[in-house]
């Protein structure tokens, strides 16, 4: 496997160039600081075994001199390791929020261009489903885990270096009889200690492999779950009119089944686990005290080295069993960043996928002022067949265009127009310069003033009250002026009709020079819906505008039709 392709390496060219952004110095300086803080905590680590050694060697002398001056050693130990766990945990939480948010923007900024949160949709779910639980949460894992892993491991380097001097020193040389031949092995503690850690970590990491796998499904239909709960409550007033709390509550007990499945296999890798850590921990504590014990016994070193060697001992172990130490956490953070890189790459084959270098595409470009033509335009669905009829038309700037045919085709038609279909052949070019609005079913209202409702995606700062005021009367929606600084979900409270209504004030706010209308005014009667194109065509004399309707009463408004 090329380097290339490896985890590791398509996790670093992700995250990696965070610490080359735009505030590299504050990042650099807070990662050398983070460094530095680490590299005073192993300091601490050291003088803590030294201080242990002094205060036995007093216990052992019966020394209330040596006591107390410990009992001073300790005052300044207690303080500086308070003053250096505090600042290492500012600085720490300072690079996790940092690196969280930068990688955010960054995949939300593939994520929400140019439509491919919506593209997305329609490639194959293999590894991109549930984005806002990839975002949300698995970004949040990767980049705390990884700095959390990170230091650890760094954390464990520097333990290593410093605990296998100080137990190399302590083991002094001990002989080893053989009977023929006796075999001096000096430092026989720090190899005692390798060898016992590379036992554990490689029985550790088997008896660990299938924690990933289980974490990673785990965590898959944990995300599937919580999206079927979000479903049925943004269609909770569709559910509760059709009494299907019945049929919902069984579709629940079906999706949580998976979960349950993979908690199985998860509680079946962690009792591995937890079989081989319990019995580790409990080696760990009292195999350096046995080892040690015959040179103290024949008083080779003091009670203080004895102590000092049991902790160097148990520190070196430590870093050497990082592995095994760290396995569910490695085992979570490997599993959150593939679904993380999964996103990604499903981003990345995307615009690939629809990228007009490829022939099998719908190209979408400049044309001429104030005309949208179609060049040798089909329509595709994700299979690749053909659709529609090859359209070889233009439209012109103030034409009244009823598109005709399958309403489905037809809505295509129009996010080809939008760059948002483009499975197909042929070339479209759009006026430049010119703005193009598309009328939705339901347009989208957001969460919050009915006022910012109206005006989205622009500020309301970028139109008039008064003006806004004047068009709900014209268009029916007096009632609506009273409510415009009220905070609700509108999509929720308001009918159909009156959604659709408000989607032909944005209109009218916007004046855009094309329009573009999917069954936009199907809640209204057919006078309504044709009273309402012709008020459009008034306010906006000069704006195209193509229709897909089912109402044949609309069809006198519109000058031709373009059939597809």
């Amino acid at each position: 496997m090329r380097i290339q392709d490896g985890f590791l390496f398509q996790f670093y060219k992700l995250a990696g160039p965070f610490w080359s952004s735009k505030n590299q110095f504050e990042i650099r300086k807070d990662t050398g600081l983070f460094v530095i803080l680490t590299a005073l905590q192993i300091y601490i680590a050291v003088i803590i075994t030294e201080w242990n050694a002094d205060l036995f060697d007093a216990l052992e002398q019966h020394s209330m001199s040596g006591i107390i001056a410990q009992i001073g050693m300790l005052v300044l130990i207690f303080v500086g390791s308070i003053a250096i766990t505090t600042w290492h945990l500012i600085v720490k939480r300072r690079l996790l929020i940092g690196w969280r948010i930068w990688l955010t923007e960054k995949v939300i900024s593939k994520w929400m261009h140019k439509g491919r949160h919506y593209q997305i949709t329609f490639m194959a779910k293999n590894n991109h489903d549930n984005p806002d639980v990839r975002i949300a949460e698995d970004i949040r894992i990767a980049t705390e885990e990884a700095i959390g892993l990170g230091h650890s491991l760094f954390y464990s380097l520097l333990l290593l270096g410093s605990f296998t001097k100080i137990l190399w020193t302590l083991s002094g040389t001990i002989v080893l009889n053989l009977g023929l031949f006796s075999l001096p092995i000096a430092g026989y503690l720090v190899w005692i200690s390798i060898i016992y850690s590379i036992c554990a970590s490689i029985l550790g990491w088997w008896t660990g492999k299938p924690l990933t796998e289980a974490t990673n499904a785990r965590q898959s239909e944990e995300a599937n779950y919580r999206y079927g709960l979000i479903k049925a409550q943004e269609h909770s007033q569709s559910i509760a009119l059709i009494h299907g709390e019945d049929n919902e509550q069984k579709q629940f007990r079906n999706s949580f089944q998976p979960i349950i499945d993979t908690y199985q296999l998860q509680t079946d890798a962690w009792k591995q686990i937890q079989i081989f850590t319990s019995g580790y921990s409990i080696t760990s504590m009292g195999l350096p005290l046995l080892v040690a014990a015959p040179r103290y016994i024949v008083g080779a070193i003091s009670l203080g080295t004895l102590m000092q060697s049991v902790q160097a001992f148990q520190q070196m172990v430590s870093a050497l069993s990082w592995p095994v130490n760290n396995m569910p956490g490695i085992a979570s953070w490997r599993a959150s960043v593939e679904r993380v890189l999964g996103l990604v790459k499903a981003l990345d084959e995307l615009e690939n996928d629809i990228s007009c270098l490829n022939s099998h595409q719908i190209c979408v470009g400049n044309g001429e002022k104030s005309v949208i033509k179609f060049d040798n335009v089909s329509i595709a669905n994700l299979e690749g067949q053909t659709i529609s009829l090859v359209i070889d038309n233009e439209i012109k700037a103030g034409e009244h265009v009823l598109i005709s045919g399958k309403s489905s085709t037809g809505a295509m038609l129009f996010q080809a127009i939008a760059g948002l279909w483009p499975w197909g052949t042929g070339h479209i070019q759009l006026p430049e310069n010119e703005r193009l609005f598309f009328m939705s079913p339901r347009p989208y209202l957001p969460t919050g003033s009915l006022y910012s409702a109206i005006c989205y995606p622009k500020p309301t700062t970028a139109f008039k009250r008064p003006d806004l005021e004047k068009l709900l009367r014209r268009l029916g929606l007096k009632e609506l002026i009273n409510q415009l600084d009220r905070v609700e979900s509108w999509d929720k409270l308001l009918s159909r009709e009156q959604q659709q209504r408000l989607g032909l004030v944005r209109v009218l706010l916007y004046q855009p020079k094309w329009i573009f209308i999917q069954e936009a005014l199907d809640s209204l009667t057919p006078d309504g819906e044709k009273q309402m194109l012709e008020l459009l065509s008034a306010e906006l004399p000069n704006a195209a505008i193509l229709s897909i309707t089912n109402q044949p009463s609309a069809e006198a408004f519109h000058q031709r039709k373009l059939k597809i």
